[in-house]
């Protein structure tokens, strides 16, 4: 079956599109770095790629806008991360291997792009709610996760266990987890709610490691972030039964 040609004119002007949006966030990214995300204008965007104010309003409809393209980028960045050092480890049943090594690639990208975490998981930006196009990228990471743990509760790698002394974990605390979880059909209804929580709590006490970390508040405490990092991953997997 033929398709009709696209006309060259209008291919190049996508190209020539498509290049200066990349222009215009990339200087963003920069802004962000400098100035944070707070303090971001399109203004002053367009001034740092050569073009008049009205121009950019072309691209992006607003600063919240581009402020959107901002987090959609970051979000897939580090989720394209955790993905490839997940796919890195050969030996798919060693979910430990997996583990460490997603959670430490996470880390690693947050090091490397400390502005971009900022806007990520820092404070939230005045005036600026997040549109539900960044709830799919926002996701990747703890999907990511979360395979790796109800893979290895299927092949035997993680006992789920029980609460021990501990109260079990009601279902109405975790209510948006369990319902994230069984909509992304990772588990169908076979991982316990005690899992769910015990993965959830992994997950926020990782990220407010690297927020510790990044923003200063592990000085005078920690000596070697590397080894105290590895060292609460390792304890946060022991808690959520990786044999």
């Amino acid at each position: 079956m033929s398709h009709p040609e696209v006309p060259a004119a209008r291919t190049a002007r996508q190209r020539a599109r498509d290049q200066i949006t990349a222009e215009i966030v990339a200087a963003a990214r920069l802004r962000l770095a400098e100035q944070g995300p707070a303090e971001l204008s399109l203004r002053a965007v367009a001034r740092d790629v050569g073009m008049v104010s009205s121009a950019v309003y072309r691209y992006f409809a607003s600063r919240d806008e581009l402020l959107t393209a901002l987090l959609v980028l970051a979000y897939d960045d580090l989720g394209g991360a955790a993905e490839a050092a997940d796919a890195s480890v050969r030996a798919r049943g060693d979910v430990a291997a997996r583990w460490k090594a997603t959670l430490r690639a996470i880390r690693r990208w947050a090091i490397a792009h400390p502005s971009d975490y900022a806007l990520l998981y820092g404070s939230p930006v005045p005036g600026y709610a997040a549109p539900q196009t960044t709830i799919e990228p926002a996701v990747r990471v703890i999907v990511v996760i979360l395979r790796i743990v109800t893979e290895g509760v299927r092949v035997g790698a993680i006992e789920p266990g029980d609460a021990g002394h501990l109260a079990a974990a009601p279902e109405s605390a975790i209510a948006g987890a369990i319902g994230f979880v069984r909509s992304r059909e990772l588990a169908g209804d076979d991982l316990p709610a005690e899992l769910i929580v015990r993965t959830l709590m992994a997950w926020t006490t990782v990220f407010g490691t690297i927020s510790f970390e990044l923003f200063g508040h592990l000085v005078g405490s920690v000596s070697d972030p590397d080894a105290y990092f590895d060292l609460v991953i390792e304890r946060l997997a022991r808690e959520i039964g990786f044999r």
